[in-house]
């Protein structure tokens, strides 16, 4: 990422709150090549219309995001997942969500599940990993499950390849 910090002026400190960070991306790649963009924009209204809870796929996502380090994708989740009702205190702990009492035994079997498929040339799926979310979805729900895996792993990678800004994305009024 081309990230350029404020230049520091000798004999003051430097405060974190106070660097200008530019980022420039790299190219659009929608307006580049429509028809890639216009897939996976097929696949997200698949799961859009799957029948998976809209908050469970918004935890997902931003589960996701933060493990691949995708700005972009961070900020457009969380806003949607707050403009659905989701609380501040269930995103802030979503990096640590095994450590808090936050998150049903469904949505924690869906983030492990997350992990697994997202992290998957390290874990490889194992049996431990697959047998709790089949626990708590049906076959076609965890399929779903994958496949919205699938849409944001791929959205991650184009806006993190492509240094799409975070910033500028504003979920859609209700």
């Amino acid at each position: 990422m081309i990230v350029t910090p404020a230049r520091k002026v000798s004999g003051t400190r430097d405060d974190p709150s106070k660097r200008k960070l530019t980022m420039k991306s790299r190219m659009d790649y929608a307006s580049i090549a429509p028809e890639g963009a216009k897939a996976m924009s097929a696949l997200e209204n698949y799961i859009k219309r799957s029948g998976l809870e809209p908050a469970l796929l918004d935890l997902v996502k931003t589960r996701a995001s933060q493990i691949n380090g995708c700005a972009y994708c961070l900020d457009m989740h969380t806003k949607e997942a707050r403009a659905r009702g989701e609380t501040e205190q269930r995103l802030y702990a979503l990096a640590a969500w095994r450590e808090t009492p936050f998150f049903t035994a469904r949505e924690r079997a869906a983030l492990a599940w997350t992990e697994a498929v997202t992290c998957v040339a390290e874990t490889h799926i194992p049996d431990e990993g697959y047998a709790p979310a089949r626990e708590h979805f049906t076959e076609k729900e965890l399929a779903d499950l994958t496949l919205a895996m699938i849409s944001i792993n791929g959205w991650n990678r184009l806006a993190v390849a492509f240094r799409k800004a975070p910033g500028t994305y504003q979920p859609e009024s209700k």
